[in-house]
């Protein structure tokens, strides 16, 4: 591609231009160590490394052209500009031909629910006979490819790359407030942009509950001239973002429990795998081949998109009823004594409530809660965490998540410190988070349940005792280790000295 074609899509940002000549670009990185000869390299002032220090190393590489904020002075072509993270998305769009405009678009954002939403969209879609890619926190699936995702939402440039790779007609996009923060999505037009709920979580970034829904809410501006926002009214802060929308005059459509909406949820069973939906004046039964009433409203937000995007309403319920669920997600193992173990990703106040509650609704004689914190991340809500455990915890075992260079003491410190502020005896920290499952697994029996939550289907970031990478893993050499013959407790009673 030629310069001037990326200089015009930046031309608002440039304050210092010292190119003087026509040059080819061959390629657009913001890592230094991945450029190849004839690369513009775009250094980005990030939260934690500058872009800008790392100019030589991509000059010594073979960059042809730099892109930067700082007043510079190079031995080769240099363009100055107000802001590289701002300018990066429309550099990448302009490299890659812009190629959201091929594609029906969807953006999802909120605390919860984003993940099993997409895979939804994603399974409906399909059974309609339309191809989607999904971009999200599990994997990132392109013409029906999968691969290991980067982030939740990709950075400006490997989206614009992800988007160019898919010949799907849908593209369907889990989007973080982090990335709306960041100017990750500038330069795309959506179709339609969801807004599932917000809950106290990224504190540690957004500082306030308002500057997070605030961050949120940027989703919408994003929509194109016939774009369609799709709300859930249930959880207050979708009202709120509904009355804001109505204000700015942006069509919205509304999943509600009673009043006004345009999809109303009606006639709910206890566990919620079973409910009716009312649209059009209308109403239809929908059935859920996984439990939670946070589950009802994702397929509620599903049912009225692919409503909206013209599938017909008895297609959306015939494939709703085929979709297995999400893997990590609610997911549950039958223990050979008939207790169930339940892996999830849950990882707020909100989220943990739904899961625990549902396993009672469902239930559950006894309810214990595994579940840990990851260090350097929003300290302000683990207290609010444990409280909604031990709302429906029976017994509750506090471990290790991802330490983040967070040192081991530190973070056994924290969680005991958050045990004795309980004053309950139903607290006990274990730091080996596989440790935790094998006492929950050796205990269990018929009519428990074990809730294991915050990592889903993610892989550990530190080694603990079982030779396993995830809670999932834990779980099936758990299996294969003791099935046969199970043990009993009275059995077992001497692992525990």
């Amino acid at each position: 591609m030629k310069l001037a074609e990326l200089k015009a899509a930046i031309a608002g940002s440039i304050i210092q231009d010292s190119v003087t000549e026509e040059i080819s670009i061959q390629g657009l990185q913001i890592h230094s160590g991945l450029i190849n000869p004839g690369d513009m390299f775009v250094a980005i002032s990030g939260y934690t490394r500058d872009g800008h220090e790392y100019i030589q190393e991509a000059i010594e590489r073979g960059a042809s052209v730099i892109i930067g904020e700082k007043p510079l002075q190079l031995n080769v072509p240099y363009i100055q500009v107000e802001n590289s993270r701002k300018a990066l998305p429309r550099l990448a769009g302009a490299f890659y031909d812009y190629p959201s405009s091929k594609h029906k678009m969807i953006g999802i954002t909120g605390t919860n629910g984003k993940t099993t939403i997409s895979y939804m969209l994603r399974h409906i879609l399909n059974y309609a006979g339309i191809s989607c890619s999904v971009f999200g926190t599990i994997s990132y699936i392109i013409n029906g490819e999968e691969y290991p995702p980067t982030n939740t939402t990709p950075d400006a440039l490997k989206l614009q790359e992800l988007l160019a790779m898919s010949n799907d007609e849908y593209v369907i996009m889990e989007i973080s407030s982090h990335a709306l923060e960041q100017s990750r999505i500038d330069g795309l037009t959506l179709d339609y942009a969801l807004f599932t709920n917000l809950a106290h979580d990224h504190l540690d970034y957004h500082h306030t509950m308002e500057n997070y829904f605030r961050a949120k809410q940027r989703l919408f501006n994003f929509l194109n001239q016939d774009g369609q926002a799709i709300i859930n009214s249930i959880d207050p802060w979708g009202r709120k973002l509904t009355s804001i929308l109505k204000e700015k005059k942006v069509p919205a459509k509304i999943v509600a429990k009673e009043g006004k909406g345009d999809l109303l949820i009606e006639e709910l069973s206890p566990e919620g795998s079973g409910f009716r939906v009312s649209l059009n004046g209308k109403s239809y039964p929908v059935i859920l081949a996984f439990p939670g009433k946070h589950n009802v409203y994702n397929a509620a937000m599903s049912i009225l998109t692919c409503y909206e995007a013209g599938i017909p309403i008895e297609t959306i319920i015939a494939a709703l009823d085929s979709f297995k669920g999400v893997p990590g997600r609610f997911e549950m193992i039958e223990h050979p004594s008939g207790a169930r173990f339940v892996v999830d990703y849950a990882h707020t106040e909100d989220a943990i409530e739904y899961c625990l509650n549902t396993a009672k609704e469902m239930g559950a004689q006894k309810v214990t809660h595994i579940f840990g914190f990851r260090g350097g991340r929003d300290q302000t809500k683990r207290g609010n965490m444990l409280d909604a455990s031990l709302m429906y915890s029976d017994e509750v075992y506090l471990t290790i998540d991802d330490l983040n260079e967070v040192p081991l003491e530190a973070m056994l410190k924290d969680l005991e410190a958050l045990k004795l502020k309980t004053s309950s005896g139903r607290v006990q920290v274990i730091s080996d988070r596989t440790a935790a499952i094998r006492k929950a697994w050796l205990q269990a029996k018929k009519g428990d349940w074990v809730l294991i939550t915050g990592k889903g289907p993610e892989l550990y970031k530190e080694d603990f005792l079982l030779p396993v990478k995830s809670d999932l893993q834990a779980l099936e050499y758990l299996n294969h280790e003791f099935q046969a013959p199970y043990k009993t407790g009275a059995q077992l009673q001497g692992l525990f000295k």
